[in-house]
């Protein structure tokens, strides 16, 4: 009723905090008489990172008014600003002059993920520092994202900086974060209609590019054609402790009876619940792995790998790939004939695949 939205993230962030002390007292036990309860600096990390994030995001972008100007919410039409119904604009065609296949509506995957590797081989073959592989990387997604508007694909999630990415060198670290940043301003690029989102933590992250990401979401969620998402500071083993985590205190408030933990509520918790299942998982760089990225949401992904180094990959290798998931045959468990009957209608999300 018009009070700044910062003040409900410090009232969801208190209300949080206390709950991890409750939690703390519980553990605790016996020894409360020897010493205070206190949660965990983990915990309290994991609390208080993401919220003073938000918090600085949301404290910038919302001016505080008074009180006696407030005047009441616009029609649902006059939500959105006139510039985001604007049309968005065309991807530029390939140098080469090549187009995208087509692909009947029953071979096209919903979702592909990508395992960018390959950029520092790709320098190194070169004599070039580290960086300026990431940085030839970075033009290669950007040709990609064109494909997939070309194409029509409605989800592509790209790994962008995992959470064993922290054992690179520093230098190399702060040359990917830098990129990252351009790439979300994208101020000199034509406004695609892409939505962007975030999925991994912000725990260690630089507090200007948790604002950078925050900010892309916001400014692109009416985008429709496209939603990328950039997986950032992801893990995917992180993410299942994560939801396990949410799980165990929805359990503990009441929200979710014991016992009654299904796979739908387990992937309402995961950071890509926005998304449906991973239809097809592309990796180049010539290794044959998947490297700890979204294993819950791959689960009954085609898997595709290619020797191909990222920094020489362009948006025909995105449709090579399409076109050939395009001839595998998806049984989900069921024998061949009826896999070919339901071969366009697989169900998505967690639920429901045997």
């Amino acid at each position: 009723m018009g009070a700044h939205p910062g003040l409900a993230l410090i009232l969801g962030t208190a209300r949080r905090l206390f709950r991890a002390r409750l939690h703390a007292v519980e553990a605790a036990g016996p020894t409360l008489l020897d010493r205070p309860p206190t949660p965990k600096p983990t915990v309290k990390w994991r609390i208080l990172a993401p919220a003073r994030a938000r918090a600085a995001l949301l404290w910038r972008l919302v001016p505080c008014d008074d009180p006696g100007s407030i005047r009441p919410p616009a029609p649902p039409t006059a939500v959105i600003p006139s510039h985001t119904r604007a049309t968005a604009a065309s991807p530029p065609p390939h140098p080469s002059g090549a187009r995208p296949p087509v692909i009947p509506a029953d071979r096209m995957p919903r979702h592909v993920a990508v395992i960018m590797d390959g950029n520092g081989r790709w320098a190194t073959e070169r004599g070039q520092p580290c960086h300026q592989g990431h940085r030839a990387g970075a033009s290669a997604a950007k040709d990609v994202i064109h494909g997939a508007l070309e194409i029509g694909l409605p989800y592509l999630t790209l790994y962008a900086f995992s959470s064993e990415s922290w054992k690179r060198d520093a230098e190399e670290i702060a040359t990917l974060f830098e990129l990252l940043r351009q790439e979300i301003n994208g101020k000199k690029d034509p406004d695609h209609d892409v939505r962007v989102r975030w999925a991994g933590s912000a725990e260690g992250l630089p507090e200007d590019l948790v604002e950078e990401l925050l900010s892309a979401e916001r400014n692109s969620r009416h985008r429709t054609a496209l939603t990328l998402t950039m997986c950032v500071n992801y893990g995917g083993r992180a993410e299942l402790a994560h939801a396990a985590q949410q799980l165990l205190h929805a359990t503990r408030s009441g929200d979710l009876p014991p016992g009654t933990v299904h796979e739908q509520d387990l992937a309402q918790h995961l950071t890509l619940a926005h998304a449906p299942d991973v239809d097809l998982l592309w990796r180049p760089g010539g290794e044959r792995r998947i490297s700890n990225f979204l294993l819950c949401h791959s689960a009954y992904a085609e898997l595709h790998f290619t020797d191909t180094l990222w920094p020489d990959v362009d948006r025909r290798d995105l449709w090579q790939a399409i076109t050939e998931y395009g001839s595998r045959r998806r049984r989900f468990g069921a024998e061949a004939a009826q896999a070919h009957a339901r071969a366009g209608s697989a169900p998505s999300g967690m639920g429901g695949r045997v």
